[in-house]
C-alpha cells in the first residue's frame, strides 16, 4: 500500500527558529497508528525562504532549544 498523505495526521508540532534555520518537533500518526516523533530542519536560502535540509548533526544551541520541544511533544504521545 503506497503512502497516502490524507492518512498522515499531525497531532503536535512546535518549532524553534533563529536567523538561519528552523527546527521542528512533530508528532504524527499514520492511519490512526502509533504516534511517532519527527524532527525536521529547514535552512534559509539567500532570499530568506526556508528549504528542507537533512537534520544531520546538532549544535549545543540547537539541542538546548530542541529538548523542551521534544519533552512537550512526548506529552501528546499517550
Amino acid at each position: 500500500m503506497p503512502y497516502d498523505k490524507e492518512l498522515d495526521e499531525c497531532v503536535f508540532a512546535k518549532s524553534w527558529e533563529n536567523d538561519n534555520e528552523r527546527l521542528t518537533a512533530s508528532i504524527y500518526s499514520y492511519n490512526k497508528g502509533t504516534k511517532k516523533l519527527q524532527i525536521s530542519r529547514e535552512n534559509k536560502n539567500s532570499q530568506g525562504e526556508l528549504r528542507f535540509a537533512k537534520l544531520g548533526r546538532l549544535t549545543k544551541e540547537e539541542i538546548t532549544n530542541l529538548l523542551p520541544l521534544i519533552q512537550e511533544a512526548c506529552t501528546h504521545m499517550d
